[in-house]
């Protein structure tokens, strides 16, 4: 009889490995964090940890370099001293922690087309895209736009 439970509790922990060692890595990449392409393409953005929460930088850019072949900077934004830092490697997103009901909220993001910072929340659809959408106020007045994960990362433009 104990011989029957030994050999239960053996299958059971070999199948319950096995569904470990299966499903973990779904489930790391289940999270907002690694790289992201926003809607246009035109974009990479680095989700990572930031202590508590997930943050967000542009990593890449399709067109690092302005019309005169500087860096990109932050012209748009509202406050004239930000307008000359590089939008290479510039945190847009912050403050993300999770949701019970899934995703993530508590952030914000930054918009460096229009220099605005919005509230913000953000979940990840079956499809494996990420669900952003930035409002004031309430999410009902608000944009949300879908990024997708690249077929491989990017080479990372800071130093452009």
């Amino acid at each position: 009889m104990q011989e029957i439970f030994f050999r239960l509790r053996a299958k059971i922990l070999l199948v319950s490995l096995g569904w470990l060692l299966g499903v973990a890595p779904a489930l790391a990449q289940s999270g907002p964090t690694g790289w992201w392409l926003d809607q246009t393409g035109k974009a990479g953005i680095l989700i990572s940890p930031c202590g508590a929460d997930f943050c967000g930088r542009i990593e890449w850019l399709k067109t690092p370099l302005d019309a005169s072949g500087k860096p990109k900077t932050d012209i748009h934004n509202t406050n004239a001293a930000l307008q000359a830092r590089p939008l290479c490697g510039l945190q847009i997103l912050g403050g993300f922690v999770p949701a019970e009901s899934g995703g993530w909220h508590g952030g914000w993001i930054y918009d460096p087309k229009n220099g605005k910072t919005y509230t913000s929340v953000m979940h990840l659809a079956a499809d494996g895209t990420l669900h952003v959408r930035g409002y004031v106020g309430i999410p009902l007045l608000g944009r949300s736009e879908v990024w997708t994960r690249p077929a491989k990362a990017p080479a990372p433009c800071a130093g452009v």
